[in-house]
């Protein structure tokens, strides 16, 4: 069975605001390197349209830096499947969209040989959280206090606490902190 596993960057505070990341190239790397690994992307609507068409022009850009350019490249051939409701068509010839239940897509989706779920974005990951489907967990910890943002769960009420094993951390060269968890 194939394992969800959520990853974002965050702020010391609990924020998920990327325009206040820092990390630049050693980011990009990181979470490529993450894509690499995983079989489907999963974004709601918002964080694909943050993402497309935004990475697959800059792969087509060779201005852009080089960690740019390799994310972009990595990114833009990745499968991306996307729940909406509103969405009328996706940009990419790697995308496809999904208006069931995120649940039981999900749940479909787990049931299939492959490599793992890559899970992005904020509203529809505390959704499946909510509902227990995230098995785990990858925060990129910036150095930053924001003081203001979305924040995981918001909206979102958890039945019973949600225990996490710590599998690994590592601290990158930029102050950043990757925290990879599973659940308990």
């Amino acid at each position: 069975m194939r394992k969800l596993i959520y990853a974002i960057n965050l702020t010391i505070d609990g924020c998920f605001d990327h325009t206040t990341m820092t990390g630049g190239e050693e980011i990009l790397d990181f979470f490529g390197n993450l894509i690499r690994k995983a079989g489907p992307l999963v974004y709601g609507r918002i964080t694909y349209q943050l993402m497309v068409p935004y990475w697959p022009d800059v792969a087509k850009d060779r201005s852009s830096t080089r960690a740019e350019i390799e994310f972009a490249q990595v990114f833009d051939s990745a499968e991306k499947v996307v729940f909406s409701q509103s969405l009328d068509k996706v940009e990419d010839k790697n995308s496809r969209i999904v208006r069931t239940k995120p649940e039981d897509e999900i749940l479909r989706m787990k049931n299939e040989k492959g490599k793992n779920i890559l899970l992005g974005g904020i509203a529809l990951p505390s959704y499946l959280i909510e509902l227990g489907l995230v098995d785990e967990y990858i925060f990129v910890v910036q150095p930053i206090i924001a003081g203001e943002g979305r924040r995981l769960l918001e909206g979102f009420s958890l039945r019973e606490k949600l225990k996490l094993k710590l599998v690994e951390s590592k601290i990158l060269k930029s102050g950043c902190v990757a925290l990879h968890y599973q659940k308990q």
